[in-house]
């Protein structure tokens, strides 16, 4: 399993599989043969679906979003959503029931997008953009590191967006922010304590601005915002993103990334896998002209969607669950997690903005169901690690929120979850009603776990902390 640079384009490989890179231009003298192997394409094909799977992901994404059709907003216009999702909803798979999330895609190639955030007076709010390739440029993740938000808010604030290199003025006070490519997506969530609190939520929502800066101050020519029923992300006629990337072809696939490329180049810049795409007839900006050997592409593709839905080493795991370390957000050369990264929590920011741990099994190793009664135990020195809150949710085994729970609801410290009187936690997970413990509604069918730590601790990614078994009784 690859999972990183290293692996998906070394140097190491033979001449057959890197026949025409230069700098293994030596291995010309090997024997020719009658029937070359083809083996190099199925190779390069599995890698480079792995490289570039992110930017197809978020091309898709961006499109389904971008628009002025219902449930769209054109670009540099925010998409709050006015409500938590609905039961059965599953876009964006384990859709949160903590936020309410204003989102929106960003076009910086003709002038800098002005985002302005308000103090938040104390309540959790959070905001990231990631550009085209799920990196995440910008975040109050490290303000909550800092201190300087405080325990839980965060204070106002106004960031300029602009490609490398732009010269200009800048409103007074914007903090510059460069984004290696032309859109990105930007999140900013707000925590909500349900219905009876949504007119003090609405209320920061609708002080957030988010305009070009040719037209930020001017009240008259900002755009207005979109509104939207919950916090589901688009889907177009054909699914989600994540399924409509899943149903595309070979062709389709490196056809939508050769269209991507041209405004949204690798970061990092990686010359060697532009080469690859290269050999495969794969040219940004160009129309896509694969080898002829159809099943060796065929099997490089099939190969390449095993490698993003594999869990990488690097995954950090104990008792059954698994969360992302240090890497997450900014992976560098690490295109397998940056890839399966996207797959499995698209979004995703960086180790001082969210953790998400999930798992599926209980104790013994049996999926989880919630036909059963299980407990999570948390010693009181191992209460998730946060700065913000934590919260656990029950998903079906797909990732929607059961329409067969009798409530619709998360466990944890926002929503004043029972210690016991050593200063433990128990969490009572089931589709029953339990009258002990914190009970958290769970659909009568497998399912999944979701623990959520917002703003975490470092050591909640560094190994030094772990959720606990699920245990069932």
């Amino acid at each position: 399993m690859i999972k990183n640079r290293q692996a998906l384009f070394s140097p190491q490989r033979t001449c057959a599989s890197l026949a025409g890179l230069a700098f293994l231009a030596g291995c010309a003298s090997a024997p020719s043969v009658t029937h070359p192997s083809t083996g190099w394409i199925k190779d390069e094909v599995a890698d480079s679906y792995v490289f570039g799977y992110p930017l197809v992901l978020m091309s898709a994404a961006r499109d389904a979003a971008v628009g002025t059709d219902p449930g769209e907003a054109p670009f540099n216009t925010l998409r709050h959503a006015q409500a938590l999702p609905p039961v059965g909803a599953a876009n964006p798979p384990q859709p949160g029931l903590d936020t309410l999330d204003s989102t929106g895609w960003l076009d910086v190639a003709d002038e800098p997008v002005i985002l302005s955030l308000p103090d938040s007076h104390g309540r959790y709010m959070d905001a990231r953009v990631l550009d085209m390739w799920t990196n995440v440029v910008w975040s109050t993740g490290p303000q909550f590191v800092a201190g300087t938000a405080g325990a839980k808010g965060i204070h106002a604030q106004t960031l300029a967006f602009v490609t490398p290199g732009w010269q200009g003025e800048l409103p007074k006070g914007a903090k510059r922010i460069e984004v290696p490519t032309r859109n990105a997506w930007v999140s900013v969530r707000i925590q909500s304590n349900g219905t009876r609190d949504l007119k003090a939520v609405r209320k920061l929502q609708h002080a957030i601005r988010l305009a070009p800066l040719s037209v930020y101050g001017d009240d008259e020519r900002v755009a207005p915002v979109a509104l939207s029923r919950g916090n589901g992300g688009a889907s177009g006629a054909n699914g989600t993103p994540a399924q409509q990337v899943a149903a595309l072809d070979a062709n389709g696939f490196f056809s939508r990334l050769a269209d991507a490329l041209p405004d949204n180049p690798p970061t990092p810049a990686d010359p060697h896998a532009l080469k690859f795409l290269a050999d495969l007839g794969v040219t940004p900006g160009d129309p896509v002209q694969l080898p002829k050997a159809s099943d060796a592409v065929a099997a490089g593709l099939a190969d390449g969607r095993d490698r993003v839905a594999a869990a990488p080493s690097n995954l950090l795991s104990a008792n059954g669950w698994n969360w992302f370390g240090d890497g997450v957000g900014n992976y560098g050369p690490d295109y397998a997690l940056r890839a399966y990264a996207a797959s499995t929590q698209p979004g995703i920011g960086t180790r001082d903005d969210e953790v998400r741990a999930v798992v599926t099994q209980d104790s013994d190793g049996n999926s989880l169901n919630g036909a059963n009664r299980y407990v999570l135990h948390f010693a009181a020195n191992q209460l998730p690690p946060v700065r913000g809150f934590w919260s656990i949710t029950a998903y079906t085994k797909d990732g929607a929120l059961s329409d067969g729970a009798p409530a619709r609801l998360a466990v944890g410290d926002r929503n004043g979850a029972r210690r016991n009187r050593d200063g433990s936690l128990d969490v009572v997970v089931s589709s029953a009603r339990s009258r002990t413990g914190n009970w958290l509604p769970a659909p009568r069918a497998d399912m999944q776990l979701v623990l959520r730590l917002y703003a975490p601790k470092p050591q909640a990614t560094d190994g030094s902390w772990q959720p606990p078994p699920v245990v069932r009784r």
